[in-house]
């Protein structure tokens, strides 16, 4: 076989496992199976089955995913947005940053003493397998959505605790092993790295955003594609700064998420297309390099197993219960977070960072890691439904609206305001012209129901989902908004 005929088998190869993964959505919303799972399985039983198909180098593996991990926080960032973010800072940076530490620390207790695992092997995978991923659990959840403040803190925890995971990883890795001094150069520079992400983040996304608002371009299309390459040049900026270039981009994310600006939902239907496209190729290329045989190894899959049960049922509920308290959390909405913990594709790649820097038995601390991914994506994502039925979660269906009406203007529309009815708002149950008279002078312009299109009249009654827009003064934002925002 040539080399034109290898590429184009490979180019062959991608796409269909691309296809299958957008087809397999339809599939998890029956079995209750993410996915990434059936992805990452999937690639590793074809770098084994199909001769043509070779592991990729350490190198490669790393660069790749650090664009789709890039690609995937930025969306991120922007869905959750400024105002979710206030509303949650406390528990996000709570849960992302100290019980991301609580987690990793337990973590190394039981693979210490449960599987007589070297403290410092421990530590390098206990910090590996704690960040957590959010696109999982919502992925098995399918078209419906949980309501309130929890779904906020598990996505704001992700994007958190992913920067956090990789920091330490690295800053271990060239500590080379656990001493005072080490722990001291190692804390130094992840407080560096997150400040430096930080504020880049911030900066850098402020200034994208008035990038966005004030500079015009020739073509629709080139406005996602502006957002894309500055996102990027956010990552490289900060991680040239010795700062962390991947919270960098998801806090630039969250500064434009729920800001106006030109052709933005242009933009933010592109970029979650392509966080969805990144992960997939990232659970693609991680389980190419899986090697099965490896797995079956009792000394990989057995402190693999006790470690991901140990996650699930003790380490992760006990270090989030103590990072949420007073926190003001519906019962059931604590307990779904305590749970709802799984893990991605950042675990692996961070044990895929293990094996790059030769650290010793690193295949087998590799093949721990991904037994412990597997676990938790096929045995508790699996039951993330059940479970948030038996907490009677608050939760909406979401159905699919491929048609659209709009308008387009060429200036900004001032004091235009679009909300969701959120199922326990005030807003709920209201007619139009109740609403009128509790907020002043503002008219209902539309109101979008899972039916279709409302007429607007007084006596209009408004229904938990309701997409409505509203036009009114701009100082009435915040009183409208909490109006339409859950109770």
């Amino acid at each position: 076989m040539n080399e034109t005929a290898r590429y184009a088998l490979i180019v062959l190869f991608c796409s269909a496992v691309g296809l299958v993964a957008v087809l397999a959505n339809r599939l998890t919303e029956r079995v209750k199976v993410p996915v990434a799972v059936l992805v990452l399985v999937g690639a590793a039983v074809a770098v084994h089955a199909v001769p043509v198909v070779q592991p990729p180098s350490e190198r490669t593996v790393e660069r790749v995913l650090t664009i789709a991990l890039v690609l995937v926080l930025f969306d991120g960032g922007m869905h959750i947005g400024v105002s979710r973010f206030r509303a949650a800072a406390v528990p996000i940076l709570s849960v992302g940053v100290v019980a991301t530490g609580v987690v990793a620390g337990g973590a190394a207790l039981l693979l210490h003493y449960a599987c007589g695992i070297s403290w410092y092997l421990a530590v390098l995978v206990a910090t590996a397998v704690a960040p957590t991923d959010p696109a999982v659990v919502f992925s098995v959840l399918g078209k419906r959505e949980i309501a309130g403040r929890s779904s906020t803190i598990l996505e704001g925890e992700s994007g958190t605790n992913d920067p956090v995971g990789i920091s330490l990883m690295a800053g271990l890795i060239a500590a080379g092993g656990l001493s005072t001094a080490g722990f001291i150069d190692v804390g130094t520079q992840f407080l560096l790295q997150m400040i430096i992400g930080a504020v880049v983040g911030v900066l850098g996304g402020r200034m994208l955003l008035a990038f966005m608002r004030r500079v015009a371009l020739p073509s629709e299309g080139l406005y996602a594609l502006r957002t894309l390459a500055c996102a990027l040049m956010l990552y490289g900026i900060a991680t040239l700064a010795h700062g962390s270039g991947f919270l960098a981009v998801f806090v630039a994310g969250i500064m434009i998420g729920d800001a106006r600006a030109p052709y933005k939902p242009e933009i933010k239907r592109f970029h979650a297309a392509l966080a969805g496209l990144a992960e997939i190729v990232a659970f693609a290329v991680l389980g190419l390099t899986v090697d099965l045989r490896m797995l079956a190894h009792p000394d990989v899959w057995v402190p693999g197993l006790i470690l991901g049960v140990g996650l699930t049922a003790l380490i992760r509920p006990l270090a989030v219960s103590a990072c949420l308290v007073g926190v003001q959390l519906r019962r059931n909405e604590r307990l779904f977070i305590l749970f709802a913990g799984l893990k991605g594709a950042v675990p692996i790649l961070l044990g895929e960072f293990l094996r790059a820097a030769h650290v010793s038995d690193a295949e087998r601390l590799y093949g721990i890691v991904v037994v412990v991914v597997i676990f938790s994506v096929l045995v508790q994502g699996s039951s993330v439904p059940g479970v948030a039925k038996l907490l009677q979660l608050p939760m909406r269906t979401v159905e699919t609206q491929p048609w659209q009406i709009g308008v387009r203007l060429a200036d900004e529309p001032e004091g235009v305001h679009r909300f969701s009815v959120a199922p326990g708002s005030a807003a709920q149950g209201c007619t139009v012209e109740s609403l009128g008279e509790r907020v002043g002078d503002i008219w209902v312009s539309i109101i979008v129901r899972t039916t279709g299109l409302v007429a607007v009249r007084g006596d209009t009654e408004l229904q938990a989902g309701d997409e409505v827009v509203i036009l009114a003064d701009p100082e009435l934002h915040d009183t409208l908004a909490d109006l339409f925002g859950s109770s």
